[in-house]
C-alpha cells in the first residue's frame, strides 16, 4: 500500500512538473508573438507616414524623383513582406530603411524644405517611430532569446520535444553596410 501511495505521488510530481514547464513554455511562446506584434505596429506607423513625407518633399525636390520613387518602392516591398516570415519581413525593412536614409541624406541640399514645419513634424514623427521600432525589435529578440533558452536547457527541453515547441527566430540585421557606423561630415 505504501508503494502505491509512493508510485502516485511520483507521479503527480511529475504531473505538476510537465504543467509548469509547459505553461512557461507557452508563456514566453507567447510573450515573443507579442513583441512580434509590437514590431507590426510600429512598422504600420512608418508605413503610413511615409507616403505624407514623400507628398511634402516632393513640391521641393522635383530633381530628385529617383529618390522619393525608391523610397516609394522600398515601402511597397516591405509592406507585400508582412506575413512572409520574420526574415523576409526584415529584410524588405532594411531596404526600406536604407531609402530613408538616402532620402533624408538628400534633404540636406533644401534649406526651405528643412525650414517646413510639415516636413519638420514629418521628419519628427519618422524619427520617433524608427526608435519605437528599433525598442520594439530589441524587445522581440530578447522575447525570442527567453523561449530559445528554455527550448534548448535541460529539462525543459524534454517538454518542448514532447509538445513540439520550435524556436524563435530572431530580428538580425543582414545587409553588411547597416552593421557599420555611419560616417559623419560637417563640410
Amino acid at each position: 500500500m505504501v508503494a502505491l501511495y509512493v508510485v502516485l505521488g511520483i507521479i503527480v510530481v511529475l504531473l505538476l512538473w510537465f504543467v509548469i514547464i509547459y505553461n512557461g513554455l507557452v508563456r514566453l511562446r507567447n510573450q515573443m508573438q507579442n513583441a512580434w506584434a509590437q514590431i507590426d505596429v510600429q512598422l504600420k506607423r512608418r508605413h503610413d507616414l511615409i507616403p505624407n513625407l514623400v507628398e511634402t518633399v516632393k513640391g521641393y525636390m522635383q530633381h530628385e524623383r529617383e529618390t522619393l520613387e525608391a523610397v516609394t518602392n522600398a515601402r511597397n516591398l516591405a509592406q507585400q513582406a508582412i506575413g512572409r516570415g520574420v526574415g523576409a519581413q526584415s529584410q524588405a525593412e532594411q531596404g526600406l530603411t536604407g531609402a530613408l536614409s538616402r532620402l533624408l541624406a538628400v534633404v540636406e541640399n533644401y534649406p526651405d524644405l528643412k525650414a517646413n514645419q510639415n516636413f519638420l513634424a514629418l521628419q519628427e514623427e519618422l524619427t520617433s517611430t524608427e526608435n519605437k521600432i528599433s525598442f520594439s525589435r530589441q524587445y522581440y529578440n530578447d522575447s525570442v532569446l527567453g523561449l530559445n533558452n528554455k527550448v534548448q536547457m535541460f529539462p525543459s527541453n524534454f517538454v518542448a520535444n514532447m509538445t513540439n515547441f520550435k524556436l524563435g527566430e530572431f530580428f538580425e540585421v543582414e545587409a553588411p553596410a547597416e552593421r557599420e557606423a555611419p560616417k559623419v561630415s560637417f563640410t
